[in-house]
C-alpha cells in the first residue's frame, strides 16, 4: 500500500502544472518589457552538476558557479539564438524521485523541480532547449565507504528507469514542437579513488560497471521517449584503460587521468574528494551536448 500511495503521489505531481515556483535565472529577466520581443529560453533540469557546482577555498564543499556546462552552452548557442536566456531549475542533491515530489533544499515546503519546470514551459512557449541531468544521485547511497552495494544499485536503477521516463515524457508534452530536449549522461568520478592505493583501485574499477549500467539505463529511457542523449562517459574516455603517464605514479589508466584533470577528485584537501567537474570538465560536457544538437 505504501508503494502504491507513493506512485500515486508521483503521478499526481507530474500531472500538476500549477503552483508556486522559484526560478534561478542566470542572464536577463524572464519578463520582457511591453513591446519587446519575447526571448528564447534554455531550461536546465537536474541536480548539482546542472548548476555548475564547484568547490573553492571559501566553500570547500562547493557552491553554484557561473562556469558550468549550461553557462558554456548558453554562450555558444547564442550564435544560433541571439538573445538566448538561461533558466536553471537544477537543485543539488535531487534524485529522480525528489525532482518529482519536491521537499528538496530548493522546494522545502511547496512545489517541486518538475512542477516548476512544467509551469514555466507552459507559460514560455519560446523555450527552444531543455537539458535533463538526473540519475547520479539515485546511485550515490550505493557507493558509500568505497563499497559497491549491488542490491542498492539495482533498486536505484529501477527507480531511474521508471521515474526519469515520467519526467522526460512530461517535459516533452509541455515543451511543444519547437523545443529541443536532450538527456545528459554521466562520467564516473569515483575513478579518482584509483590513486588511493590497492583498495581504492579495486573500488574505482568496480564502479566502472555501475556507471556503465547507469548510462545504459539513461540511454534506454531517453530512446524510449525519442530523446537523444549526450555521451558524457565517452567524452571523459570512461572505460579507456590505456596506460598514460601520471607524475610520480608512473602511469595510470587514461580514464583515471581524465577524471583527475576534469574534476576535483584528485585535488589536494580540503577540495577533494569532490565529484564535480572543474571548468575544463564542464566544457567537455557542454561539447558533448552540442555534438548531439548538431546531429539531431
Amino acid at each position: 500500500m505504501r508503494h502504491r500511495r507513493y506512485r500515486g503521489r508521483i503521478a499526481a505531481t507530474i500531472g500538476a502544472s500549477l503552483g508556486a515556483f522559484v526560478l534561478c535565472v542566470l542572464g536577463s529577466s524572464l519578463q520582457a518589457d511591453a513591446g519587446e520581443p519575447v526571448p528564447p529560453y534554455y531550461v536546465v533540469v537536474g541536480a548539482s552538476e546542472s548548476v555548475g557546482w564547484q568547490p573553492s577555498s571559501t566553500h570547500p564543499y562547493g557552491q553554484r558557479s557561473a562556469t558550468g556546462y549550461a553557462n558554456d552552452l548558453l554562450q555558444n548557442e547564442r550564435v544560433r539564438w541571439n538573445d538566448l536566456q538561461l533558466v536553471a531549475f537544477g537543485c543539488p542533491g535531487d534524485t529522480t524521485a525528489r525532482a518529482i515530489v519536491g521537499g528538496d533544499r530548493c522546494h522545502p515546503t511547496i512545489g517541486s523541480q518538475l512542477s516548476d519546470v512544467l509551469t514555466f514551459l507552459h507559460q514560455h512557449p519560446t523555450t527552444v532547449l531543455t537539458t535533463v541531468d538526473l540519475g547520479y544521485n539515485n546511485l550515490l547511497p550505493c557507493l558509500r565507504h568505497q563499497t559497491v552495494d549491488e542490491p542498492c544499485v539495482s533498486q536505484a536503477l529501477d527507480q531511474v528507469s521508471q521515474q526519469l521516463l515520467r519526467i522526460v515524457l512530461a517535459l516533452r508534452a509541455a515543451g511543444g514542437a519547437n523545443m529541443q530536449l536532450i538527456g545528459v549522461g554521466h562520467n564516473d568520478p569515483f575513478l579518482g579513488y584509483y590513486l588511493h592505493g590497492p583498495s581504492g583501485q579495486d573500488f574505482a574499477l568496480e564502479t566502472l560497471s555501475v556507471f556503465s549500467r547507469l548510462n545504459d539505463t539513461l540511454r534506454s529511457v531517453y530512446a524510449e521517449a525519442g530523446v537523444p542523449m549526450a555521451d558524457v562517459a565517452s567524452a571523459y574516455s570512461t572505460n579507456d584503460m590505456t596506460p598514460v603517464p601520471y607524475g610520480a605514479l608512473g602511469s595510470v589508466p587514461k580514464d583515471v587521468a581524465r577524471i583527475c584533470s576534469l574534476t576535483w577528485m584528485c585535488e589536494p584537501p580540503p577540495l577533494r574528494p569532490n565529484i564535480h567537474p572543474n571548468d575544463a570538465g564542464y566544457e567537455v560536457i557542454s561539447d558533448a551536448i552540442r555534438s548531439v544538437m548538431d546531429n539531431s
